[in-house]
């Protein structure tokens, strides 16, 4: 598998954003690797409105060009 989400099954410590740095990133990355639960994805993306799915998808894509190089992008993102 190229993928994990080892983070979220091993994680114990409290989810809550605002209260410090680390805190909000360990809470970022729950709730990301939450919402890319394929069962979780799967009963959401069809209930998207068009733009819905279009302001996702150019926010991640935005947040990818402007924190990682073209390597990083091919290495991390596209796992090639």
């Amino acid at each position: 598998m190229k993928h994990s989400h080892n983070f979220v099954e091993e994680y114990k410590g409290m989810l809550a954003f605002g209260m410090d740095r680390k805190s909000d990133e360990d809470t970022v990355i729950c709730y990301l690797q939450k919402f890319s639960d394929d069962e979780l994805i799967k009963a959401l993306i069809s209930r998207l409105s068009d733009k819905e799915l279009e302001q996702m998808f150019f926010m991640v894509t935005d947040i990818m060009k402007r924190h990682f190089t073209e390597p990083e992008y091919h290495k991390l993102f596209l796992k090639e």
